[in-house]
C-alpha cells in the first residue's frame, strides 16, 4: 500500500511512519518543518520513507507525491494554545486551509480511498458534567472573575452547584473553546464533507487526548504540557502547574496513538467517523508533573493562574475506538511516564531544507 503521511516528520506522524514502514508499506511525507516545531531537521526519521519538504497548502506540491497513493494519513497542523489571538491567522491557515488544499487536490486526481485525520480532543471544550439535581448539564465558559478569585469548577448552569466530570463519548456535544479546538473542528468537518461527495471515501477523525513519548517538541508555546514539564526538569526548574492542578486530563502514549492510525489504515473494513484515542484511565495535571519527576528532580511547584482558552476537565471513553477499530492503549500512565523521564525529545540533525 503507498500512503502519504503530512506532518510525518512530525512528532506523532514520525511515530506513525515508522509503523507504515516496518509493516512494508510504501510511505511518502510531505512536511514543511515548520520553525515554531523543528529548530532545523529532525533526527530519527524512518530511512525507508520518500521525503517531501513542502507545504501542504501549496498547490505545486501535490503534483509530485499523489499518484498511486492508495491511502492518507493527515497530521500535519499547528497545534497547542499559541502565544495570543494574534496566531489565529496562522492556525486557521496551517489547519483549515492546508486541509482544504489537500481535499482539494485529491478531488482533483478522484482519490476514492482512505483518509485518516488527525483531530483532538478539543473539540469537546469543556468535558462532560453531571450536577446531583439537574443531571447531564452543560457548563458555560468559566469566568474571569471566578479564576483570578481561584474558583476553578465550572459550576451548574442552572443552579450553581457543584458538578462531577464523566467520561466523554463520541457523540457528546462539540463547543470548542479557543482558536486551535475551532480549527479542528472545521478540520473534521471539511473531511465530513469531501467523504459525503465522494464514492468509497471513508475519513476517520481520531480525536487525540493528551498525547505524550518520545520525540515530543522541546519547551515551546505550541508544545504540550507534558513537553514543558519534561524540559522545565531537564533544565533543573521545578515545572510550573496552572491553577490547583486538579485539572483532569487522559495522557496517552505516542506508540498507542501511532497504533490506532495504522488501525484506522488498514483494517479489513473501514470505520467513518471520530474516535477518541485516550487511555481510559484519567490524571490530573499535577499527577503527571509528580510521575514525570526525577528521583533528585525539583518538586512541581502550584502556582494558581490560569490560561484563557483552557478548560477545567477533559477525559475520555474509549469503547467506541476498541469495538470499531479495535484499538485499546497498552502503555500504562506509570510506566509510560517513567520511560517519558528519560526519552529523547525531538532534536536536529542539521540545518532546514531549503
Amino acid at each position: 500500500m503507498r500512503v502519504l503521511v503530512t506532518g510525518g516528520a512530525g512528532f506523532i506522524g514520525s511515530h506513525i511512519v515508522d509503523r507504515l514502514v516496518a509493516c512494508g508499506d510504501e510511505v511518502v511525507v510531505v512536511d514543511d518543518l515548520d520553525p515554531a516545531a523543528h529548530d532545523g531537521m529532525p533526527d530519527g526519521l524512518a530511512s525507508g520513507a520518500t521525503y517531501l519538504w513542502a507545504d501542504v497548502r501549496d498547490p505545486d506540491t501535490w503534483t509530485a507525491v499523489l499518484g498511486g497513493v492508495d491511502a492518507v494519513c493527515h497530521q500535519a497542523a499547528k497545534v497547542g494554545l499559541g502565544v495570543d489571538f494574534a496566531d489565529v491567522v496562522e492556525y486557521v491557515s496551517r489547519n483549515d486551509g492546508g486541509t482544504a488544499c489537500l481535499l482539494r487536490a485529491l478531488h482533483d486526481i478522484g482519490f476514492g480511498g482512505r483518509i485518516v485525520l488527525a483531530s483532538s480532543m478539543v473539540v469537546y471544550g469543556e468535558g462532560r458534567y453531571r450536577c446531583a439535581d439537574h443531571g447531564l448539564v452543560r457548563p458555560g465558559p468559566r469566568r474571569v472573575e471566578d479564576l483570578d478569585a481561584g474558583r476553578y469548577e465550572p459550576p451548574c448552569p442552572r443552579c450553581a452547584g457543584p458538578l462531577q466530570p464523566e467520561a466523554v463519548p463520541e457523540d457528546h456535544w462539540l463547543d470548542p473553546r479557543n482558536v486551535y479546538a475551532a480549527t479542528k473542528l472545521s478540520q473534521e468537518l471539511l473531511g465530513a464533507a469531501y467523504a459525503r461527495e465522494h464514492t468509497g471515501v471513508t475519513v476517520t477523525s481520531l480525536r487525540y487526548h493528551n498525547v505524550y513519548g518520545p520525540r515530543m517538541p522541546r519547551d515551546t508555546p505550541y508544545a504540550g504540557v507534558a513537553s514543558i514539564f519534561r524540559s522545565a526538569y531537564a533544565a533543573g526548574r521545578a515545572p510550573q502547574v496552572f491553577e490547583d492542578g486538579g485539572q483532569r486530563r487522559d495522557f496517552v502514549h505516542v506508540a498507542d496513538v501511532a497504533h490506532a492510525n495504522l488501525l484506522a489504515l488498514t483494517n479489513a473494513e473501514p470505520a467513518p467517523g471520530a474516535f477518541n484515542v485516550c487511555s481510559g484511565s484519567p490524571r490530573s495535571i499535577l499527577d503527571m508533573a509528580r510521575a514525570l519527576r526525577p528521583a533528585d528532580g525539583p518538586h512541581p511547584e502550584v502556582v494558581g493562574g490560569y490560561r484563557l482558552g483552557d478548560i477545567r476537565h477533559v477525559f475520555a471513553s474509549p469503547r467506541l475506538a476498541a469495538e470499531m477499530l479495535g484499538f485499546r492503549a497498552a502503555v500504562d500512565f506509570d510506566g509510560g511516564m517513567l520511560e517519558f523521564q528519560q526519552a529523547p525529545l525531538r532534536a536536529a540533525t542539521g540545518a532546514r531544507p531549503r
